[in-house]
C-alpha cells in the first residue's frame, strides 16, 4: 500500500509538469526535487489531482521528456514524508465537510484512464482533420532556406578583389604600399620606393616624402611638389610625373559575430566588404544579412544591407576596407518565412518599418497558381501559436512579427464562371458565363447546332447546393423555335445535344461470297445491290449473277409462335454488268447479300508426280473422274528401276505443288525424328502405339500402284485430287532399325529375312524396350503393328525401304507404404467381402 501511494503521489507531480501551462517552459531534465518546498509540492499534488494519465502513460511521458530515475525516487519519497505529516492517503477532500473523505484507489484509476482516452480520442480526431494541403505546407517550411544563405557558402561566389584596376584615387597610402615614380619630358627617369613602417618614401636627389596616411591622390601631390626643387621644368610642364601602386600592401580585418567562420584575415588593401564576407562564409544561421556592421577606430562607419545586392544586383555599402577594420554581423532580429506559391520561397529578414508586402517582393511575387486574395499566418504568442488569415487589402499595412510563417496556398481548381456545350453544334466546349447567359444564347456562342442534331430532347448536368448531380431536360426544337421558355444557366452547367447517330445502332450492310471485296459497309438511304456490289469491287469471275439471295431481319416477329419466321429472303437477278435499270433492288440496314459461285465454272486443279516415271511433273485434272492410273499414263508409264510396293500418295489438301521433292523428303524426316526423340526422352505413353502413330502422322496415303496398274478403275484405283503428289521411288536396298534396339542402324534388305532378324542385326531389344508395340513403317506410307497370336508375337512382314521402330516400354513406379497400404486395405475389404457372401 505504501508503494501505490508513493506510485500515485509520484505519478501526480509528473502529471502537473505535463500541464498545458508548464509545458513549454519546463526543462524535466534540471527538475531537482530537494531544491523543491514542502509547499510547493503540496501545490503541484493539489493542481495535479485533474489531470487524467494513468500511471503507466505518465511514467513513459516523464521519462520521454528526459527526468532522471533518480529524481522519480526522490519525489516518492518526499510524497510519503509529506502525507505521513498530513495523515492523509489521497487529496480528495470533502469541502462541505472539511475532513478527508478516501475514495476507492481503482475508481479514481478508472476515472483517471477514462479521462486520458477521452482525450486520446480527442487528438486522434483533430489529426484525422489536417488536410492533405497542411501537410504539404508543414513539410515545405521544413525544408526552407535562408535568403541569401548561398551566396557566400555555395563556393560558387568568391568575390576577389580585381588586382588590375586602375588604383583609386580614395586609396590610402601605408606602410608595405610600393610607390612607381615615372619622370617623363625633359628628364626621363623612373623610381620605385617602397614606404616605410614610419610612412616615407626615399626618392634620389630628393630626399624622404612622408607618405602615409594619405590617398593616392594626395600623396601624388605632395610627391610632385618635392620633385619640383630637383626638377624645375615639372613647373613650366614640360616634364610630367605620373604615380602608381606597384605591389600593394597586405591588410588585417577582424570578423566577429554571427559568421560561419569568424577570426581575422590577412587579405589585400584592394579587398571590399564582401571580399571579406565570403572568406568568412557569410552569415550562419542567427547572423543578420540586413545589419553587417563595419567599424574602424572603435565607431560603426557603415551599416550593409546585403538585400540590395541580392535583390537588385546593386553593391551598395561593398566599401573598401581598411588595416584593422573589424566586421561585425549580429544577430538577426526578425525573421519570417515565406513558404507555397511565390516564387522564391525562403526565410527572410524584415525591418521594423517593412511590411507584408516587402516580404513578398522579397519572395519575387506570388507564382502563376497562387491564392492571393488572403495569405495564412502562423504566428506565435507568449504562450501558444495562433493563425491569422491577413486579406490582400492589407498586405501593405500588415507588420510581420518575428517568427511569422506565412504560406501562400494555391487557387482552387474549379472555376467561378464555367458552362459547356458539348455533341451536336459547331464549336463544342466551355464558355464564359455571365448573369444574362440562357440555353439560347449558349447555342448561339457555339455557332448553332449541327444538321443532325437530336431536337425531341437534351438535357443539363448541373450541381446542386450540395454537389450533388442533377439533369434538367429539354426539348430542343421548341427552345430554339420559343414555345418554349428559355432556361437560365448556372455556374458548371454542361450542355449535351445529342446527334441521331449517337441514339441509334449505326447501319450497316454485308455482302460475302463471290465479290472481290467482301465485307460490311456503312448503309446510305436509297442505297441498291448494284451500288453495294460496286463497292465490293465487282464480281468474281466464279459468281452467279442471276441467283443472288438477301436476307433481311424480321422486327415484328410472334414471339409467341414455335414457326414464327425469323428472317426474310429474297432472290434476285442482276445484270452482269451491272447497268442501271428500271427496277433496281433497294436494300435497307442490316441485309446481308450473299453471292454464290457458279456451277459450271471450274477452276483449273494440279497434282504433282515424281520419280520413276517417264515423265514426271505437274499435271492438270482434265475431269472429275481422273484416276491414279490415268496420271501414270499421261506420265508415259513406270520407269524399269521403279519400285512398284514402294509408290506413295501424298495428300495434304492445300493444292501447293511448289515443293520439290527433296523438301518433301527432308519434311517426312523431320518428323520421323520427332518420334525417335520421344522415344530417348522417356517419356511414359509411349506405350500407346496410337500416341506414335499421331507424331508420325502425315499426309501419306498408303497405296498398292501394283494393283492399280494392273486392276485399273478398281477400288484401289483412287480419284486424284487438287495438290496430290504421286512419287514412285526407286527400289530400296536398306531397313533401317530404331528406337530401342542396342545398336540402331541401316541394314541390307534380304529377301525372306523377318522381323526380328533385323531387330538382330541391331543388336537386339534393349532392357526397356516395348516389344509388344514394335511396328513398321512401309516406303509407301502405310504402318503396320506387331500383333498378340495367343503368346507369341506376331510381327508383320520387312520390305524394302522400310523403317522399324521399337517404342520404350513405360516406367513403372514402385510400390511405397501408402500404395502398399492401399492394395492390403482393399483385399482385404474384399476379404471381408467374400467372407459375408459365403455365410
Amino acid at each position: 500500500m505504501k508503494f501505490k501511494n508513493l506510485l500515485k503521489a509520484t505519478l501526480i507531480f509528473i502529471a502537473f509538469l505535463f500541464s498545458p501551462s508548464l509545458y513549454a517552459q519546463t526543462n524535466y531534465a534540471d527538475v531537482k526535487v530537494d531544491e523543491l518546498s514542502d509547499a510547493k509540492i503540496r501545490e503541484l499534488m493539489q493542481r495535479a489531482e485533474s489531470i487524467g494519465y494513468n500511471d503507466s502513460q505518465l511514467e513513459q511521458l516523464a521519462l520521454a521528456q528526459g527526468m532522471p530515475q533518480t529524481e522519480i525516487e526522490k519525489l516518492r519519497l518526499r510524497v510519503d514524508k509529506i502525507r505521513k505529516q498530513d495523515g492523509t492517503g489521497t487529496t480528495n477532500t470533502n469541502t462541505t465537510t472539511g475532513q478527508a473523505v478516501a475514495k476507492p484507489f481503482v475508481d479514481v484509476e478508472r476515472s483517471r484512464v477514462n479521462s486520458a482516452q477521452s482525450k486520446i480520442d480527442s487528438l486522434k480526431k483533430i489529426n484525422s482533420a489536417l488536410s492533405a494541403q497542411a501537410i504539404a505546407n508543414a513539410d515545405e517550411l521544413n525544408n526552407l532556406k535562408i535568403f541569401g544563405e548561398e551566396l557566400f557558402g555555395s563556393g560558387t561566389q568568391t568575390f576577389e578583389p580585381n588586382l588590375r584596376m586602375a588604383t583609386p584615387k580614395s586609396y590610402v597610402v601605408g606602410p608595405d604600399d610600393e610607390l612607381l615614380i615615372d619622370i617623363t619630358g625633359d628628364n626621363e627617369v623612373s623610381y620605385k620606393s617602397k614606404v616605410s613602417p614610419d610612412g616615407t618614401i626615399k626618392v634620389q636627389y630628393v630626399g624622404l616624402i612622408s607618405v602615409a596616411g594619405l590617398n593616392i591622390e594626395q600623396a601624388t601631390s605632395k610627391i610632385k611638389s618635392s620633385l619640383s626643387s630637383t626638377y624645375p621644368a615639372i613647373k613650366s610642364g614640360r616634364t610630367s610625373v605620373s604615380i602608381t601602386l606597384g605591389n600593394i600592401k597586405s591588410i588585417t580585418i577582424t570578423v566577429v559575430g554571427e559568421a560561419v567562420k569568424p577570426g581575422s584575415y590577412t587579405v589585400s588593401s584592394l579587398s571590399s566588404l564582401f571580399n571579406i564576407l565570403s572568406s568568412a562564409g557569410g552569415p550562419n544561421k542567427n547572423g543578420t544579412y540586413r545589419n553587417i556592421q563595419v567599424i574602424r577606430n572603435n565607431k560603426i562607419i557603415y551599416a550593409v544591407d546585403i538585400y540590395d545586392f541580392l535583390l537588385n544586383g546593386i553593391q551598395k555599402g561593398n566599401i573598401r576596407l581598411q588595416d584593422q577594420d573589424v566586421i561585425n554581423i549580429p544577430v538577426y532580429q526578425k525573421r519570417i518565412a515565406l513558404s507555397g506559391k511565390v516564387k522564391r520561397p525562403a526565410y527572410f529578414e524584415i525591418k521594423d518599418t517593412e511590411t507584408l508586402a516587402d516580404a513578398l517582393r522579397f519572395a519575387g511575387g506570388f507564382s502563376n497558381d497562387a491564392y492571393s486574395a488572403q495569405i495564412k499566418v502562423l504566428q506565435n504568442t507568449n504562450r501558444e501559436r495562433k493563425i491569422i488569415d491577413v486579406p490582400e487589402s492589407d498586405f501593405k499595412i500588415y507588420q510581420p512579427k518575428n517568427g511569422d510563417k506565412f504560406i501562400v496556398e494555391k487557387i482552387l481548381d474549379r472555376f467561378a464562371n464555367r458552362v459547356e456545350i458539348e455533341g451536336a453544334v459547331f464549336r463544342p466546349g466551355q464558355y464564359e458565363l455571365d448573369d444574362q447567359l440562357t440555353l439560347k444564347s449558349l447555342i448561339q456562342k457555339a455557332d448553332g447546332i449541327k444538321e443532325d442534331a437530336f431536337l425531341n430532347r437534351g438535357y443539363i448536368s448541373r450541381l446542386n447546393a450540395d454537389n450533388s448531380l442533377a439533369l434538367v431536360s429539354f426539348d430542343l426544337g421548341k427552345i430554339l423555335a420559343g414555345t418554349d421558355p428559355d432556361i437560365k444557366l448556372q455556374r458548371e452547367d454542361k450542355v449535351s445535344i445529342k446527334s441521331i447517330f449517337e441514339l441509334r445502332e449505326e447501319f450497316r450492310v454485308t455482302i460475302q461470297g463471290e465479290v472481290r471485296q467482301p465485307g460490311t459497309f456503312t448503309y446510305a438511304d436509297g442505297m441498291n445491290l448494284e451500288s453495294l456490289i460496286q463497292m465490293a469491287g465487282g464480281f468474281r469471275e466464279s459468281a452467279t449473277p442471276n441467283r443472288i439471295e438477301i436476307s433481311r431481319r424480321i422486327k415484328n416477329s410472334d414471339a409467341t409462335s414455335v414457326s414464327a419466321q425469323t428472317a426474310e429472303v429474297f432472290t434476285v437477278k442482276v445484270d452482269p454488268d451491272l447497268k442501271l435499270q428500271d427496277q433496281d433492288f433497294t436494300l435497307k440496314p442490316f441485309d446481308i447479300v450473299s453471292i454464290r459461285s457458279s456451277e459450271s465454272y471450274h477452276t483449273q486443279r494440279q497434282i504433282k508426280i515424281e520419280g520413276e516415271v517417264l515423265y514426271p511433273g505437274i499435271y492438270t485434272i482434265t475431269k472429275k473422274d481422273e484416276r491414279i492410273s490415268d496420271i501414270i499414263k499421261r506420265a508415259g508409264g513406270l520407269s524399269p528401276l521403279a519400285y512398284v510396293e514402294g509408290a506413295s500418295l501424298r495428300r495434304n489438301g492445300k493444292g501447293d505443288l511448289r515443293m520439290d521433292s527433296l523438301e518433301t523428303r527432308r519434311e517426312e524426316r523431320e518428323k520421323l525424328l520427332n518420334l525417335q526423340r520421344l522415344k530417348q526422352s522417356g517419356a511414359r505413353d509411349t506405350t500407346s502405339l496410337d500416341k506414335d502413330l499421331e507424331i508420325l502422322r502425315s499426309d501419306l496415303v498408303g497405296i498398292d500402284l501394283k494393283k492399280i496398274m494392273n486392276k485399273p478403275l478398281s477400288r484401289n484405283d483412287l480419284i486424284v485430287e487438287n495438290g496430290d503428289v504421286i512419287r514412285v521411288p526407286k527400289e530400296l536396298q536398306t531397313v533401317r532399325v530404331t528406337g530401342e534396339v542396342l545398336k540402331p542402324n541401316s541394314i541390307v534388305y534380304t529377301k525372306g529375312k523377318s522381323f526380328t532378324g533385323y531387330i538382330s542385326g541391331s543388336g537386339g531389344f534393349s532392357y526397356n524396350a516395348y516389344k509388344k508395340g514394335a511396328f513398321i513403317v512401309y516406303s509407301n506410307g502405310s504402318v503396320a503393328a506387331n500383333r498378340k497370336f495367343l503368346f507369341f508375337n506376331n510381327f508383320p512382314q520387312v520390305k524394302p525401304g522400310s523403317e522399324i521402330f521399337v517404342p520404350k516400354r513405360a516406367e513403372r513406379e514402385k510400390l511405397n507404404a501408402a500404395t502398399f497400404i492401399g492394395i492390403s486395405t482393399g483385399i482385404a475389404s474384399l476379404a471381408a467381402i467374400i467372407v459375408s457372401l459365403l455365410r
